[in-house]
């Protein structure tokens, strides 16, 4: 990569900006990195084409190639996506009068001259956290604005005199505050090279513990998120991929399709996201709970815990001996025996895994109940060349193991009276019997109260409903993967059929060697016979990536999740290590304690709390319009103050003007997008989206309208919805309602 024209295009207005003096430093060093990447491209693909081209391997080596792959790959799309818009800026510190430039990732040209500092880096702190009350020992900043490639405007803040000396372009923070209102698309926007000092103190505080993000509308909560993600996996040894990894859970799928490009963007492709109704496969169909009380009782986290008891009852030992016959004898299996095989299973192992482990305590129990037996009437001569397994199970030579252990696999009485005592179980069966069966219910829930346990029947228990999913979730993580005792069984079937396979080539191999120093003989070690072995290309079962464990999680519009939802998240994250964002004013619920008492309520500890006040997105006009609303039903709401004003009016209109609205605006604006919220009859364009307002949460448009915000609802979730949907505008508000008593007349809705 070479530059051919000044990196720098900027428009006639700015012209005062593109004087040599101020530009001149940066032209040099973008030719440096432009060199060092066209070098960095050439040496990856040749890297990347050599690693390809590696033997495969087995185990650790196998996963050491593969992220080694998946490292210079990641790498390689970043650089020749992003050429010279690596670049975010540069800072000159008062100790130093050569600038610092501040990059998407570090880089270096072949001298080993640092030419970016990767944004992640203690190095970059001061360009992000640097205020005038604070210049953490900065003179001057600059930040750079890219279109297509080039520079098309940037921006100096100075904190001493001394920044002077650079010859800076003073127009401060005001090039900043006009990038908050560039139009919206239908994918975040990159906002990397303006994150703020309070938001970039959040993205860089550890993640041991608790930490939860609390701004109102338009402060910076998503990308916080989303940048601290990135950055927790740059410096947090105990958060890449081979340690546990990180989850992102956004609210709904329109919010993980509008942030899908910020982490790829910041050179992260390997973070799961998703929504809490993905964790659960039944998640995709459930429907919402129609009734409020129900729903409310399914919420806690206490019938969460009914889970266990209900798994619980099916690991019950028998309570009657039972006479089980054999070629070799009868023997009686007690209660005591019974109770001794379910102790066998290991503490902490899913219902269905630990079965096969109560099984083999069950045979070996058996097994050792024919020691000294003297009835050898059957025994086979055949069966010799397993003696050698007798001295393992304690047992006489004339009772041959293999046959016995055979026979009592294969008894039908035995299979049976096991198969009721400990029972392959679906989580879909413990939950449905929950709602299908009231002394089930009540037994495993014994606080609730015979009109509850009733209220909580339905006549198709498996219909599932959102409120049951963090049931079904607790459930299927107790219970493990039925299936997956099978796949390990045809697993170890296949691994032990290819040892073998490999072990008649390797004998004809040493049969058949005829070199002078019997080179084939060394084949005759274990470890190589096994090494010829290739486990990972044998049959294996299939990984749930959501399953767990993460070694964070981080969670936006926290404010939302019940009691038992946060369970869902919990079990999967056995650190206790969260990022949690929200905002207590838009819990649609309502949200009456603490962040304090719901997260140490629902299980977490350690837990700190960081607040954003300044809203950067939504205008002064748009702000003052929904302020009264929200607090009309919450008046202590966390609402931020707006930075900015855009200049246009909020408009009130009839719903009749719907059509003639969207259509003035879209022919005054040829770019940026608009939302519809209320309106399920109004079908979207590709500029024009339609939303309810609890789908709208987390997005933001140009042009919001909101169609008949009293048909919302009353109380605490018609205020939240209609804040919501009101504070998604970056620059123009429309309010319609069903006449027009209010007026159309305070504004245009082109402007």
């Amino acid at each position: 990569m070479t530059l051919t024209t000044s990196a720098f295009n900027l428009p006639e207005a700015l012209t005062s900006k593109a004087d040599p003096a101020l530009i001149t430093a940066d032209e040099e060093h973008f030719a440096a990195i432009a060199s060092s990447i066209g070098q960095s491209i050439t040496d990856l693909s040749d890297r990347l084409v050599t690693e390809r081209r590696k033997p495969g391997g087995t185990g650790q080596e196998a996963m050491d190639r593969d992220m080694e792959i998946h490292r210079l790959a990641t790498r390689l799309r970043t650089l020749r996506r992003f050429g010279l818009d690596l670049c975010l800026g540069r800072m000159v510190g008062l100790d130093s009068s050569e600038p610092v430039y501040v990059g998407r990732l570090g880089l270096a040209d072949r001298d080993g001259r640092r030419l970016l500092v990767d944004w992640r880096s203690p190095a970059a702190e001061p360009f992000f956290g640097a205020t005038h009350a604070n210049p953490m020992g900065l003179a001057s900043r600059r930040r750079y604005r890219w279109t297509g490639g080039r520079v098309s405007d940037y921006w100096d803040e100075v904190f001493n005199p001394d920044g002077l000396e650079g010859h800076a372009a003073l127009d401060d923070q005001s090039a900043f505050i006009a990038s908050l209102g560039a139009n919206r698309s239908d994918r975040m926007r990159d906002v990397l090279g303006t994150i703020q000092a309070d938001q970039d103190a959040i993205i860089r505080a550890g993640s041991e513990g608790t930490l939860v993000v609390d701004g109102g509308p338009g402060t910076g909560k998503t990308v916080v998120a989303l940048h601290r993600t990135a950055y927790l996996l740059y410096s947090d040894p105990r958060l890449g991929q081979r340690r546990g990894g990180v989850l992102f859970v956004g609210p709904h799928q329109p919010y993980l399709a509008y942030v899908s490009d910020v982490l790829p963007s910041l050179g992260e492709e390997g973070v799961q996201t998703c929504t809490l109704l993905d964790l659960v496969p039944e998640g995709a169909a459930a429907a919402a709970e129609s009734d409020p009380e129900v729903a409310r009782l399914k919420s806690s986290a206490g019938m969460v815990a009914a889970i266990e008891p209900a798994i619980r009852l099916y690991e019950e030992p028998p309570a009657r001996s039972m006479m089980v016959e054999t070629p070799w004898g009868d023997a009686v299996l007690t209660t005591e025996d019974w109770a001794e095989a379910f102790a066998a299973a290991e503490p902490g192992s899913p219902h269905n895994d630990a079965r096969d482990q109560v099984w083999e305590a069950l045979l070996a129990i058996l097994t050792d109940k024919f020691r000294g037996s003297d009835d050898d009437d059957d025994f086979d001569a055949d069966d010799d060349e397993e003696n050698d397994e007798f001295d393992a199970y304690g047992l006489r030579p004339e009772v041959p193991v293999a046959p016995l252990r055979r026979w009592l696999t294969q008894n039908p009485d035995l299979v049976r009276a096991f198969g009721r005592a400990w029972p392959v179980l679906e989580a879909s069966d413990i939950v449905g019997a929950l709602w299908e069966v009231p002394a089930y219910l009540r037994r495993c829930a014994p606080w609730l109260t015979d009109h509850e346990v009733q209220m909580l029947q339905r006549r198709a228990p498996r219909a599932w409903t959102i409120s049951d999913l963090p049931l079904l979730d607790a459930a299927r993580q107790r219970l493990g993967d039925p299936e997956a005792a099978l796949r390990k069984r045809r697993h170890e079937a296949a691994v032990a059929a290819e040892r073998a396979r490999m072990s008649d080539v390797v004998e004809h191999l040493i049969a058949t060697d005829d070199s002078e120093m019997g080179v084939m003989q060394m084949l005759r070690g274990q470890d190589l016979r096994d090494a010829l072995v290739d486990d990972a290309a044998l049959p294996a079962a299939d990984h749930d990536a959501l399953a767990g464990p993460f070694a964070h999680i981080l969670v936006d519009e926290a404010q939302e999740l019940t009691d038992a939802e946060w369970q869902m998240l919990l079990l999967r994250c056995p650190s206790r290590s969260f990022t949690i964002v929200g905002d207590r004013a838009q819990a649609r619920h309502g949200f009456t304690e603490s962040w304090q008492e719901r997260l140490e309520r629902v299980g977490l500890n350690r837990i700190d709390l960081a607040s954003l006040s300044i809203n950067y997105r939504t205008p002064e006009e748009v702000m003052a319009e929904a302020e009264p609303v929200i607090r009309a039903v919450i008046p202590d709401a966390n609402v931020p103050i707006s930075i900015r004003r855009s200049g246009v009016p909020v408009v009130h209109g009839a719903t009749s003007d719907l059509e003639s609205i969207l259509e003035t605006w879209l022919a005054e604006h040829t770019d940026g997008t608009a939302c519809v919220i209320g309106d399920p009859s109004y079908h979207a364009t590709s500029r024009v989206r339609s939303l309810t307002p609890e789908l709208a949460k987390g997005l933001e448009f140009d042009l919001v309208v909101v169609v008949d915000a009293g048909a919302f609802g009353s109380g605490i979730e018609g205020g939240v919805d209609r804040y919501v949907a009101m504070t998604r505008a970056t620059r123009q508000l429309v309010i319609l309602s069903g006449d027009d008593r209010t007026g159309a007349g305070e504004g245009s809705a082109g402007g």
